[in-house]
């Protein structure tokens, strides 16, 4: 009786794993992936959209301020000491991605240019979600200590404003 019982055990191990095996191979799938495809429908677009003189101090004339998608011009006509113009530009991120400012420089010609011009500026916003706009303003003044008209009487501004991917 022995041998029977272990010999019951046997078999019914047997047929455990048969029943285990036939339903694993019935539940089992092969899955083959092929030739599949990312698409990416980001936009990436950010833009000059508008530049103003806002405030115009004194005698002084705010020109006709020009702009592209990126460049901005500026053409104050400073008569006299405390005179100032200050231009207000607008950015509008028209991509679909967020943008975050990488860096903002802007450099004025101090070696060529009239010292009697001041250049102040703020840059623009540090995060430019997709849609939004920001803005920005330059201010260009005539030192309002200078006495005598001085021999240069123009000074230039470059600014580059770097907008990244944010992440």
């Amino acid at each position: 009786m022995k041998k029977s019982g272990k010999n019951l055990v046997v078999v019914a191990i047997v047929l455990a794993l048969v029943v285990v095996a036939t339903a694993y191979a019935a539940f089992a799938t092969e899955l083959n992936l092929n030739e599949s495809t990312a698409t990416i429908q980001g936009d990436w677009l950010i833009e000059i959209t508008n530049i103003e003189a806002t405030t115009v101090v004194g005698t002084a004339d705010a020109g006709e301020p020009t702009y592209t998608d990126t460049t901005a011009t500026f053409d104050a006509l400073l008569n006299a000491p405390g005179d100032s113009v200050t231009y207000t530009v607008t950015i509008e991120n028209k991509g679909s991605i967020d943008a975050k400012l990488d860096s903002a420089v802007f450099t004025p010609d101090n070696e060529m240019g009239s010292p009697a011009i001041i250049y102040t500026y703020e840059n623009p916003a540090a995060s430019l979600a997709a849609g939004a706009t920001t803005t920005f303003t330059v201010t260009a003044t005539y030192d309002e200590s200078v006495t005598e008209v001085p021999d240069v009487k123009t000074k230039t501004i470059t600014g580059t404003i770097n907008y990244v991917q944010e992440s």
